[in-house]
């Protein structure tokens, strides 16, 4: 078993990692999967949904061994919190253990995969209490803090090496999360979406949101990503940003309020889409994490290794 808490792989540098792709968009336009609230966690539940999980990490971890890269494992936990979990009909008990099926998940993955040259930790992943494209069920630092520590607390009993909020769109809940995982002693990743402008749906600039997470937890985050956002809308300034060390990239340029309203999948171009990674990566050489996210698939990531490679 790997040890990685205190030393995360994916801060050494020169070294690339990729992650998985849109896993929630992939199940649902791709396979045919009806996922309730849009939670992959519910799939933990059955013996064929955690089969359907397993097959689609493997294919992921294939990508990165075959190329000599690390792997990201995220748990599928982005809807494993307390309010999406209850509004999914579970009581206390079955939270905390869908939130520990996805650690183990994970592990098994990284045991059967990782070796030399492909090291794979794992990212225990924290979604937002809301909308991932809405700063809805908005909180204070305090608020964020409280109500996130229920499920870090349960991922850090587990084999899971680091926390990662994924898709926040405004800054105190970030800073709750990064707080939260301190106080469980977790490294923390914080990961923004930006909406067309290059902005959070909050209004900062992504900028000006890690400044803000930074000086509220004494720079706690072990570094930030940017995740469900199109290359083109990135902005200019995040080429001076060495805290940015990750960005998963939605295959479709469309906006947010656009792909809410889609009902088919823009699944872009994966050659595209891997060139247009080279391109950021020329400008930002410490962007070393890279994957996809919605409408992405192991198609994207592929060509991405390649490009990377």
């Amino acid at each position: 078993m790997a040890v990685y808490r205190t030393a995360l792989p994916q801060l050494e540098p020169d070294r690339v990692f990729l992650t998985d792709g849109g896993l929630e968009t992939d199940l649902v336009f791709n396979h045919g999967v009806d996922l309730p609230l849009f939670a992959a966690c519910d799939l933990l539940r059955s013996e064929e949904g955690r089969r359907m999980l397993r097959r689609y990490f493997d294919e992921y971890a294939e990508i990165a061994t075959s190329n000599g890269l690390g792997l990201l494992l995220d748990t599928p936990t982005w809807r494993a919190n307390p309010d999406w979990t209850h509004r999914l009909g579970y009581d206390d008990r079955e939270f905390a253990e869908v939130n520990r099926r996805a650690a183990q998940l994970a592990a098994e993955v990284r045991d059967d995969w990782e070796r030399e040259g492909s090291p794979m930790p794992i990212s225990g992943v924290i979604g937002p209490r809301g909308d991932g494209y809405v700063p809805s069920a908005r909180q204070t630092i305090d608020e964020a803090r409280t109500y996130h520590s229920a499920q870090i607390r349960v991922l850090a009993d587990t084999e899971v090496d680091f926390v990662a909020a994924i898709t926040m769109n405004y800054p105190e809940e970030a800073v709750g999360i990064a707080l939260a995982a301190e106080d469980a002693g977790m490294p923390v990743v914080i990961s923004f979406t930006a909406e067309t402008d290059g902005r959070l749906a909050s209004g900062h600039p992504v900028a000006e949101a890690i400044a803000i997470v930074d000086e509220a937890s004494g720079s706690a985050p072990a570094y930030y990503m940017v995740n469900c956002s199109h290359p083109t809308h990135l902005p200019g300034d995040l080429s001076g940003l060495d805290r940015v060390r990750g960005f998963r990239a939605n295959a479709s340029s469309m906006s947010h309020a656009e792909l809410d309203e889609s009902e088919v999948l823009d699944d872009g171009d994966p050659v595209e889409l891997a060139g247009q990674f080279a391109e950021f990566r020329a400008r930002m050489p410490s962007l070393t994490v890279l994957g996809g996210c919605c409408g992405t698939d192991s198609r994207h990531v592929a060509a991405i290794a390649e490009a990377a490679r």
